[in-house]
């Protein structure tokens, strides 16, 4: 079949790739899996390693490879045509991993191997562990009749959560604020004004055009003098794909979240868990929900007086430096970002200029050479699916490819919202089969204005630190098999641990200086600024530290709580864990959970409290280099031998020991957050 989806290579074919090619390559390759599968376990010596587990191996990393691609364009290059071909892949394909994951056969012969074979090594015998307990989470066990009705509701439960994606991009696109008088866009930056001119220009209007990417709505939320302009993007932004605020009812989300939940529910039952919460712990380092639930409510009592604090300071600061007597949801970034100048002398603006993406880039890969012996080298002739996207090569201190990625870092319309890596292709080493992998690196940055080079704030860098991680786990790992390669099948609750662990060399004396340089005079950051910077860091920390908590809570109780059939829960479960952990007041008209992507659309689902429980282990590993030397030799080659190479073929905690020596501290967390703390330890959950 003549078909760029098809075709035995490690890069995908973009240039080439159109949505009418989709479906018949995931017919084509579903078909041969299949047919492939019915000869195996009809083999008499297919209950072994061999013969059995690595040509599995190597139909399911083709068929990912296959569909990587699929998936990322609709990412980030969405259209009406290639969402109708991944919609109806992602059908296909969904009742394709429920059929395998019910397959008793299949599953007998896996457990035989597990049993039965000799000689297989640790990577071996935890891919092993890992795909039986997946067996048994996909329904194994069930009677046929249940095995269906699993079946049934992993699809349609696939199928809604495509959908809320959509309905939550498709509200962002569409809504625009057209400005026709400059007044209006006082305070705000001359980069942002002169972008949503282009924007406008480009529309064919004269004035300037903000839409709903988040370069345009922080832009006007934390600089915009106008309180009513903040006001109207606020409620714009808290009420997309809702049934409030300024949007098309079409795009509501409401009911979708309420079916997603009561589907997941189901499922849980259906498996013989409680409740959701329970089940999506199983991969997971926590065992318990009281365990994430204790863990959760102990950081919100080591927050909440720190925070309240902050914020009854900024409100003080709005009424003394500002006359402004009461404030509000929108204000907070505002007055935020102006009491951040006076009390540290330093805006984020203000050191945008030190922070062109040619020199972070370039700095942020000397500091991953100096950690881990790595070199990233760019390269030309790779077909790429917009002029925006780059290709690099990583190599070892041999001089040995050890993986590639490609970037694609700033905003558009047919774009999803965030920043993400994503895979697309796996490390392999099974008999003659050979890859080495590659990922995508996605971030929604405000591409160059003018002659301007793209320029970002710190937040910015952190950010791209932060998915620079994520690329250097998938690509660094040394596990042989694809299926415990990289983040696969590392626990959720600690792939966050090297992502959240990159960001804090963006903040060091060390590492600020190969980062930054102003884009016009070539001046690296100044020491008086670099110092500023560093003092700014905890600015809000327990605000922030909050708002993830107030997030995870929500999370957690709507999968721990939720009751099938019973309405208004989502927002009353929101509702009161605002009351226990906000502190800042929220408006009835805010929406947040319908455009909350990370646990009705992604992976994240009873899921998100990972970042704070990664965020412990990923400041406790910093301490290391704290210790020992930012760029300590020794310290990096620990860290990339013990979490970054093993990939999912150690338990998380043993790989946590084996770097730190002992297990995980909550102190550095507090510590790094400016937060008294009590020097607890993780719960020691294996």
């Amino acid at each position: 079949m003549q078909n760029p989806l098809l075709e035995d290579r490690r890069l995908p074919a973009f240039e080439r790739i159109r949505p009418e090619h989709v479906e018949p390559a995931i017919d084509f390759l579903l078909a041969e899996n299949r047919k492939a599968i019915k000869k195996l376990l009809g083999d008499s010596r297919a209950r072994g390693w061999a013969h059995l587990i690595e040509p599995l191996e190597v139909m399911d990393e083709r068929l990912a490879r296959a569909w990587s691609p699929v998936a990322h364009l609709n990412a980030v290059m969405n259209d009406a045509n290639l969402r109708e071909a991944y919609n109806a892949c992602l059908a296909k394909l969904t009742d394709y991993h429920s059929e395998i994951g019910q397959n008793a056969v299949l599953y007998a012969a896996y457990e035989d191997v597990a049993a039965n074979e000799a000689g297989l090594d640790e990577a071996q015998k935890k891919l092993l562990e890992h795909a039986l307990r997946d067996f048994r989470l996909s329904g194994v066990a069930l009677g046929d009749s249940d095995k269906t009705t699993y079946r049934e509701l992993a699809r349609a439960r696939s199928r809604l959560q495509a959908r809320f994606e959509e309905n939550l991009l498709d509200a962002t696109n569409a809504w625009s604020r057209h400005i026709a008088d400059e007044a209006a866009l006082a305070g705000m930056t001359p980069r942002a004004k002169q972008r949503a001119r282009d924007t406008a220009s480009k529309k064919g209007l004269d004035g300037w055009l903000l839409g709903l990417d988040y370069p345009s709505y922080e832009a006007v939320i934390t600089y915009a003098d106008d309180q009513l302009l903040r006001k109207e993007f606020y409620r714009a932004w808290v009420t997309r794909a809702s049934d409030n605020g300024p949007h098309d009812h079409k795009y509501d989300n409401t009911r979708i979240m309420d079916e997603i939940v009561t589907l997941r529910q189901k499922t849980a039952k259906l498996l013989g868990f409680k409740h959701y919460a329970a089940l999506s712990l199983q991969p997971k380092m926590a065992r318990e929900p009281a365990e994430v639930m204790d863990f959760l409510r102990e950081l919100v009592q080591q927050t909440r007086e720190a925070g309240e604090q902050e914020f009854k300071e900024l409100a003080a600061y709005a009424r003394r430096a500002h006359g402004h007597d009461k404030l509000r949801a929108w204000d907070v970034a505002y007055f935020a970002e102006k009491l951040k100048r006076e009390r540290y002398g330093i805006s984020d603006e203000q050191l945008r200029p030190y922070f062109p993406m040619p020199v972070v880039l370039e700095g942020l890969f000397k500091i991953a050479g100096k950690l881990y012996g790595i070199e990233v080298r760019p390269r030309q002739d790779v077909e790429c699916y917009h002029e925006d996207v780059a290709f690099y090569d990583v190599f070892d201190s041999k001089g040995r490819l050890r993986g590639s990625f490609y970037t694609d870092l700033f905003a558009r319309a047919s774009k999803r919202g965030g920043a993400w890596m994503d895979e697309c292709a796996n490390r392999k080493r099974m008999q003659d089969h050979e890859q080495d992998p590659v990922a995508y690196l996605v971030c929604n940055f405000m591409p160059a204005v003018g002659d301007d080079p793209a320029l970002l704030t710190h937040n910015e860098v952190l950010t791209l630190f932060h998915e620079f991680g994520h690329t250097l786990h998938h690509l660094l790992t040394r596990a042989e098999y694809p299926s415990v390669a990289g983040i696969n099948n590392v626990p959720w609750d600690a792939v966050e641990l090297p992502s959240q662990f990159m960001e804090n060399f963006a903040f060091e004396h060390e590492t600020l200086p190969l980062i930054s340089r102003h884009y016009q005079t070539g001046e690296s950051l100044p020491a008086k600024l670099l110092d500023k910077l560093r003092g700014a860091r905890t600015f809000h920390s327990a605000m922030h530290m909050l708002r993830q908590l107030e997030l995870a809570l929500f999370d957690f109780r709507l999968h721990l709580e939720y009751i099938p059939g019973v309405q208004g829960q989502v927002q009353r479960i929101l509702d009161e864990v605002r009351d226990q952990v906000s502190v800042v007041p929220v408006p009835d008209f805010n929406r947040f959970p319908n455009g909350f992507s990370h646990i009705f659309a992604g992976g994240y689902a009873a899921g998100y409290y990972s970042y704070k429980w990664a965020e412990v282990l990923s400041a406790d590993a910093f301490s290391a280099f704290e210790e020992e030397g930012i760029f300590d030799s020794s310290a990096g080659r620990r860290f990339l031998k013990s979490i970054l190479e093993v990939g999912g073929t150690q338990d998380a905690m043993d790989a946590f020991v084996a770097f730190r020596g002992r297990e995980p501290s909550i102190e550095p967390l507090l510590r790094h957050s400016g937060i008294a703390n009590g020097g607890e330890k993780l719960p020691a959950t294996g």
